[in-house]
Formats: C-alpha cells, sequence, structure tokens
C-alpha cells in the first residue's frame, strides 16, 4: 500500500497544482475576479463563503481526478506489464494471476481485478484504481523472488482486501476534505502575503504563494491520510487473513520483516526504496509520515484477533 499511496499523493499534488495553473490563467484572460476579496485589509477583507465553495470544488474535483487516473498513472510510473489471463504467460506469471483470481472470488469482487509485475528489487506490492470493477493489483519481481508460495499469497490477499474494503474510495473522500482546507488556507495565505510587498509585485507574489503554500500544507495534510492509511493497514491485514489464511497472513508480515533487516544490514542501493516504504522506521518524525504501521504491531495484532 505505501507505493500506492505515494503514486496517489504525488498526483494529488500535481492535479491541485494544474488546477491552480489553468485557474489562473482563465482569470487572467477572461477578467473574471478571482482574488476573493472585496478590498478591505487584513483578514476582513476575504470573502470567505466565496473563497469556501471553490475550496470545496476543487478540493473534491482534484481527489477525484487523483483516484480517476490512479491505475493508469501507476502503470505508467512503476511500468507495470499487465498480464493477460488468456494470453502466453510463464508458470510465475501464472501463477500470480491465480492467486489474484482466486482470492478476489473469496472476497466477493464481481469483477477481477487487472494483474500486473513490475521490474524492481524491492519487495513490494499494490492495488489500486478508481473503482472495484476497475482495479490493479501489482506484484514487484523482487516480491516474487525474495518470498516463498504462502508469503507471496498473504501479501495478495492483503492487497486484494484494500480493494474489496473500498479503500481508495475512502481515502479519496478523506483527501477530498484535506484538500479543501489546503486550497482555503493557502489561499489566506497567499493573500497576507501579497499584501506585504508592492502594489506592482502583489500578482506574482500571490500566484507563486499559492503554489507554495499548497504544496506546504498538501505535504503537512498527509500526515492526516497517512495516520488513516495505517489504520486501514490493519484492516487489510485481518483481511488477508480471512482469505489467505492467518497463518499465511502472519508468515507474509514476517518474512517482510526479515527482508527488511537484510536490507539494512546489506546496506545494498538497489534496496533504498524498501527504507522509503517506511514500514518499520524508529524516527517518530518519520513515522508521521509513514503509511504502515510497524511490522511487530501489525503481527501482534493480527494474531490478538
Amino acid at each position: 500500500m505505501a507505493k500506492r499511496l505515494f503514486l496517489y499523493l504525488l498526483t494529488n499534488i500535481l492535479v491541485l497544482t494544474t488546477i491552480v495553473i489553468v485557474w489562473s490563467i482563465i482569470v487572467t484572460f477572461t477578467g473574471i475576479s478571482g482574488s476573493f476579496t472585496n478590498g478591505a485589509d487584513g483578514l476582513a477583507g476575504i470573502n470567505y463563503e466565496s473563497l469556501m465553495i471553490f475550496s470545496l470544488l476543487v478540493g473534491f474535483i482534484g481527489s477525484f481526478l487523483s483516484l480517476a487516473t490512479s491505475r493508469i498513472i501507476a502503470k505508467k510510473m512503476m511500468r507495470v506489464k499487465v498480464l493477460d489471463p488468456n494470453g502466453q504467460l510463464s508458470a510465475q506469471e501464472r501463477a500470480v494471476v491465480e492467486k489474484v483470481h482466486r482470492l478476489s472470488r473469496a472476497a466477493g469482487l464481481m469483477h477481477m481485478p487487472e494483474v500486473g509485475i513490475y521490474q524492481s528489487r524491492e519487495v513490494n506490492a499494490f492495488a489500486t484504481g478508481p473503482t472495484k470493477k476497475r482495479s490493479l493489483v501489482a506484484v514487484s519481481q523482487g516480491l516474487l523472488n525474495e518470498m516463498d508460495d504462502e508469503a507471496v499469497e498473504g501479501v495478495i490477499a492483503h492487497e486484494i482486501a484494500h480493494v474489496a474494503n473500498g479503500d481508495m474510495v475512502t481515502m479519496t473522500l478523506l483527501q477530498g476534505i484535506i484538500n479543501t482546507f489546503v486550497v482555503f488556507l493557502s489561499r489566506i495565505a497567499a493573500i497576507l502575503v501579497s499584501r506585504l510587498v508592492r502594489s506592482e509585485l502583489q500578482t506574482v507574489v500571490h500566484f507563486a504563494s499559492i503554489i507554495i503554500f499548497q504544496i506546504l500544507f498538501s505535504i503537512f495534510g498527509s500526515i492526516v491520510v497517512s495516520a488513516f492509511s495505517r489504520y486501514r493497514e490493519y484492516h487489510a491485514d485481518r483481511g488477508g487473513a480471512d482469505l489467505a489464511g492467518r497463518d499465511k497472513m502472519a508468515h507474509a508480515l514476517r518474512s517482510l520483516k526479515n527482508h527488511v533487516g537484510r536490507a539494512r544490514v546489506n546496506d545494498r542501493t538497489d534496496d533504498a526504496a524498501l527504507q522509503t516504504m517506511k514500514i518499520s522506521g524508529k524516527s517518530k518524525m518519520v513515522s508521521l509520515f509513514s503509511s504502515h504501521p510497524p511490522l511487530d504491531d501489525r503481527v501482534a495484532r493480527l494474531e490478538r484477533s
């Protein structure tokens, strides 16, 4: 899920920034008032009602556009090879497709997710897509090379559980709320900053400030999204245990932990991506942005459930 969350948050920031740029162009060439101010000084001069409506529209449009394009962008960025169930597949590829389809049927999914493999030595997998009907489950070649069959099944069951739980849609609604506050607060901050400079520079400063504050507030907003992601990981672990069996799910988590431990000892450059997953980071600051709880906590909670 870490890979999926990173791609989604990155897409969301890019979409919001694009909307701001397009809106600024429209305002410039049409003469529409886009300042959301009434001429008074300070915070009293801001038209909060109009700004909130604008923020809601941009926030949720940005969030749902990110969701709608999530599967396409994931394929492009990760160079995912989509496996055709009816095509020529290797024994390993066929086994992955069969696992995804079998677990998807067990989860009650009416439409089988697309199945893909991407070339990377990292031990990872992710599920994404705008709906259960248009989902993608992808595993890394490193996962298939490093883990045994039962661990691979546990990881895939975990990702299928994310699809079955509708976590991407729930994440989108939360991101829409976060985006609304990001747009709202960045506009207020930009208005206040632009009033600190000379009048001939205000337009440029106002536009630049919106972009800067929007990116900054989006990063802070990702703390909330990451906290929700950690919460949903526990649910996906339980869902994976229901689909593949608790033993296989726990074995998959322990295998991940063992591999992370080996990556740290070896300190190989190609394994650096594992550290960005933050699935077992110790720093409290880093843990705020972590999409996954510590693996020891996940195993312990799974065994208690």
